[in-house]
């Protein structure tokens, strides 16, 4: 019994057929550079690649690809369904849903909330519905882990009218990966998620952390869009919203060109003036690169006041929890914010955590220090586990 997991760009397509029990994933791979004539497909089955132009270039032809590959070897007569990663649910969806008509619409009434998100979802959407008219479809949104945020920390101190007519609001992000690293930590932890009280920090291109109460959010960085909260490759994180309308003024520039700057100009590269890439300005600042050095620098102290703000609606922390392309893999990273997080009694142990870079996960902590944990994310499983409990439900 197998799903295929899909998590469509606006020119991307990133897929994985997997067996939630088993977790075994006997296909997956990327279709880059969709609506050109450069686009490719790159499939993986073990450790074996295979890469080929895409004909056409279109999401149509991306999924034939999929389809035709899912034939060759085997694999087509045992998917079940299809889970979709969808960004934005807004505040309509709380959980999972089948896809319908009317799901569909919900997404679409979603887009002035994710401009950049949910129409490349849609339109994969679409095209998946086309390429499999059998199967169920199912979405797995980013923000519907968080609709179990309260209203003192989702709401917003703004005209009642933004919130009730307009849906201005916190929303949160990566909630699929929250979700599941908290899952896993309880695991490693050998307690009850419903007892535990933890912060979880998904670090990577784009940055979140939540508050995780009982197995449930509680408070999340995110906001409205993915552009609040901390440093993250080339999004600013919290800003004076002032800001906005002085750099216009001073910049020439429009709103929409701010956000724009404030999207993909800024956080770690607008900071060090060299790269997005965590790897590379720690290689840079141990060069004694000053624009680096104060990225990474400015990167761990956002990102620990927040967790240490995040400890504050929880009441006491049991674990801490780095997941994510950064907090998986960089040492450097997990270790300044420990550091710096002294106040809350941590304490790193070097020796785990440097084994912890090798994607082996673990405590990272000294024996009489609160556990701070590293635990490798999986998205796709969670979806694949989502999109199975919808259809086996039904």
């Amino acid at each position: 019994m197998l799903i295929l997991v899909l998590n469509c760009g606006s020119s991307s397509v990133k897929f994985a057929v997997l067996d939630p029990q088993s977790s075994e994933v006997p296909l997956s791979g990327l279709i880059e550079r969709i609506g050109t004539a450069e686009a490719t497909t790159t499939f993986k089955r073990g450790r074996e690649k295979q890469q080929a132009a895409l004909p056409g270039g279109t999401y149509e032809a991306a999924f034939e690809a999929i389809n035709s590959a899912l034939i060759a070897l085997g694999l087509r007569d045992q998917v079940r369904a299809v889970g979709h990663r969808a960004v934005h649910g807004g505040a309509v969806f709380s959980g999972s849903a089948r896809i319908t008509p009317a799901v569909l619409a919900a997404i679409r009434a979603c887009v002035p909330l994710a401009p950049l998100h949910n129409p490349a979802n849609i339109a994969g959407i679409e095209a998946a519905q086309a390429a499999f008219p059998t199967l169920p479809q199912v979405a797995v949104f980013d923000t519907a882990f968080h609709q179990t945020m309260p209203p003192v920390a989702f709401r917003y101190a703004v005209p009642e009218g933004w919130y009730t007519q307009h849906g201005v609001r916190k929303y949160g992000f990566h909630g699929t990966s929250h979700e599941y690293v908290a899952q896993e930590a309880a695991k490693m932890l050998g307690q009850p998620l419903a007892e535990l009280n933890l912060v979880t920090a998904h670090l990577g291109n784009g940055c979140s952390a939540t508050a995780v109460q009982g197995g449930k959010s509680i408070d999340s960085s995110m906001g409205l869009t993915p552009l609040e909260g901390l440093v993250m490759g080339s999004r600013s994180g919290d800003v004076d919203p002032g800001l906005h309308d002085y750099i216009a003024r001073q910049a020439g520039l429009t709103l929409t060109q701010v956000t724009s700057a404030l999207n993909k100009e800024s956080g770690l590269l607008g900071l060090s003036g060299l790269t997005n890439d965590m790897r590379e300005l720690e290689e840079a600042a141990a060069r004694g690169h000053p624009g680096a050095k104060l990225a990474v620098d400015i990167f761990v102290y956002r990102l620990a006041k927040t967790i240490a703000a995040l400890a504050v609606p929880l009441e006491r922390l049991d674990a801490l929890v780095f997941t994510g392309g950064i907090g998986e893999n960089s040492a450097t990273i997990r270790a300044a914010t420990l550091g710096r997080l002294k106040l809350l009694g941590f304490q790193v142990d070097e020796t785990a955590n440097q084994q912890a870079v090798r994607g082996h996960g673990g405590p990272i902590t000294t024996p009489g220090s609160p556990p701070a944990l590293v635990v490798n994310t999986n998205e796709e499983l969670m979806i694949a586990r989502e999109t199975l409990r919808i259809v086996s439900g039904e």
